[in-house]
């Protein structure tokens, strides 16, 4: 037995992540994940203890999901403690990334991504659409007034996403539709965070593009131009392979199906 692997693998069990475990260790992200890799008969071993300890009647055991900050924050986490109250003898964490954790190597057991996987070891299951319109709070609308069509955009005040690496292509598409030819719409500000951009145009700062299932969590924003939509988005359910037959992961997609299903009657 390679004594320094199984080292490492202690510090990220301790850690709870590669990142963390790298800096405790001075080592890089990928060398901790080449010296956990060569130690994949302890992932095996981990996923036959999680598979194992599922009851035959009730699932049961740890699941770690891991999503964007904006979709967990504003759309999973209220409706989490439904799931709870459904099947208590699961033990959900939720990690909230907007860069994608390694299911290959069980940084995580499930999540929910803006974009089909790229891994062919994964399962997939197409859960949302999601939609982009334009919002301001009620507060900001008395205050600067209703826009009646996309010219009038640029008189308002806008806030965008405001860094490379966005989580959506053409994220900032508001700054541009009607503008009139030789008007730069200048945003009064810029966050590299969709879910602080509705903070932002909750607290009537300014307008936003934002996706449908954000602003819906609230009765203090307005749909403006309606008329008007974004780029859509498709969310999936992905997980690896060789969970396929885990009753946790099973129920947990079942009930995320069944809340959009319930969100789109409502």
């Amino acid at each position: 037995m390679d004594w320094d692997k199984l080292r490492v693998f202690h510090a990220v069990a301790e850690a709870g992540s590669f990142t963390h475990a790298g800096e405790a260790l001075n080592l890089s992200q990928s060398a901790v994940s080449r010296q956990i890799s060569a130690l994949e008969v302890f992932s095996k071993l981990a996923m036959t203890e999680a598979m194992l300890s599922e009851s035959k009647e009730r699932p049961k055991g740890p699941l770690k999901v891991t999503t964007t900050v904006s979709f967990g924050s504003a759309w999973l986490t209220p409706r989490i403690r439904e799931f709870v109250d459904l099947y208590p003898e699961i033990q959900v964490s939720l990690v909230v990334d907007d860069s994608e954790l390694d299911l290959s190597m069980r940084e995580a057991d499930v999540a929910i991504r803006m974009s089909p996987p790229r891994q062919p070891d994964l399962v997939q299951r197409h859960l949302m659409t999601v939609r982009y319109h334009i919002y301001a709070s009620s507060e900001y609308l008395k205050r600067f007034g209703m826009p009646q069509k996309a010219e009038d955009l640029d008189r308002h005040r806008f806030i965008i996403y405001g860094q490379d690496g966005r989580p959506v292509r053409n994220i900032n598409w508001l700054a541009e539709i009607g503008a009139r030819a030789g008007i730069e719409r200048q945003p009064i500000f810029m966050v590299n965070n969709v879910y602080a951009i509705f903070r932002a145009v909750d607290s009537g700062l300014g307008i936003a593009a934002l996706p449908d299932f954000m602003a819906q969590e609230t009765a203090n924003l307005v749909r403006i131009l309606p008329e008007i939509t974004g780029p859509e988005v498709e969310a999936y359910f992905v997980y690896p392979e060789e969970l396929r037959s885990s009753k946790r992961i099973a129920v947990f997609r079942d009930f995320l199906l069944r809340k959009v299903t319930e969100g789109k009657n409502s």
